[in-house]
């Protein structure tokens, strides 16, 4: 078999590189906090405090808001049912509360409330 320009035989296939790592980003304003890789099934909280970030939480099951924190970008599924430290007005202007909130692929967040 001849090689090509690259080493490689008409058969061998080139390596093939692992698929980026989604990152969770936290931020206060446009000041980047802290970012670590996303871990499926972690939530917010759990992600702050693996980059050094302390996040306020208390009830820990959705129910006060004390974890309310900005979805700037990317995605945080909602339940189907809203707790009750949510509603829509709020959801709309993308909180999610860090307690629950389980990030999927690369997410912004901000720290600050949504309001």
């Amino acid at each position: 078999m001849s090689a090509s320009p690259a080493g490689l035989s008409l058969d061998e296939k080139p390596p093939q590189s692992a698929p980026p790592t989604p990152v969770i980003r936290f931020l206060k304003g446009h000041v980047l906090l802290g970012q670590c890789a996303v871990n499926p099934g972690e939530t917010i909280v759990e992600h702050a405090e693996a980059c050094g970030i302390s996040l306020p939480t208390n009830c820990t099951s959705g129910t006060c808001g004390t974890c309310m924190v900005s979805l700037i970008l990317g995605e945080v599924p909602l339940p189907e049912e809203l707790p009750p430290g949510l509603d829509d007005f709020l959801v709309e202007e993308g909180a999610r509360l860090g307690c629950i909130g389980k990030p999927r692929g690369d997410v912004d967040i901000d720290i600050r409330p949504p309001i």
